[in-house]
C-alpha cells in the first residue's frame, strides 16, 4: 500500500522514524537520521566543481523524515512486516508476537508492545529495527538518485 504512495517523479524519498525519546537507541537513530539529512542538504547544494564522487555518494542520504511517536496503522504495519520479510519478523516489531495476525492483535491491544526505533523507508519497502546505525546508513544509501530530486 504504502510501497508506491510517494513514487511520483521528483519527489524525495520519505523515510519514518517509529520513536520513543525515552528510549536511548531511538534517541541515537534520531540523531543519525538528522545528521545524515542535513550533511546531504549541505553537500547538494555545493558548487558543481566539487568532487562528484563524493557529491553523489551523499545526495543519495536525502529524504524526508518523518519522525512519530505513535505506533503504526495496522496496513503500516502489514507492509512493515513485509519489508522485514513476512510474518516470521513479527517479534521483531511486536513484543511477543509469534505471526502478523498475533501482531495486529497485540498492537491494537497495547500499543506499547511495538519496538523501537524502527525506520521505514516507505518507497523502497526496507526497513530496520534497532538502532544499528550501519544498517540505517545503508538504507538511506540505497534510495534511488531520480526519486529524491525535487
Amino acid at each position: 500500500m504504502f510501497k508506491n504512495l510517494f513514487k511520483q517523479h521528483g519527489a524525495k524519498n520519505v523515510v519514518t522514524l517509529f520513536h520513543k525519546p525515552s528510549n536511548s537507541a531511538s534517541t541515537r537513530v534520531l540523531t543519525v537520521l538528522k545528521q545524515a539529512n542535513a550533511q546531504s542538504a549541505a553537500h547538494s547544494t555545493e558548487d558543481q566543481a566539487s568532487s562528484h564522487q563524493t557529491q553523489e555518494k551523499l545526495e543519495r542520504l536525502e529524504f524526508d523524515l518523518d519522525v512519530t511517536e505513535t505506533p503504526p496503522t495496522g496496513d503500516q504495519l502489514k507492509n512493515i512486516l513485509e519489508y522485514l520479510g513476512g510474518s516470521s519478523a513479527a517479534s521483531k516489531v511486536i513484543r511477543g508476537a509469534q505471526n502478523e495476525s498475533d501482531a495486529l492483535r497485540l498492537l491494537k491491544a497495547d500499543g506499547e508492545s511495538f519496538v523501537r526505533p524502527l525506520v521505514v523507508d516507505w518507497n523502497q519497502g526496507k526497513a530496520v529495527t534497532g538502532d544499528n546505525e550501519s544498517e540505517i546508513l545503508s538504507l538511506l544509501r540505497s534510495i534511488p538518485k531520480e526519486i529524491k530530486k525535487a
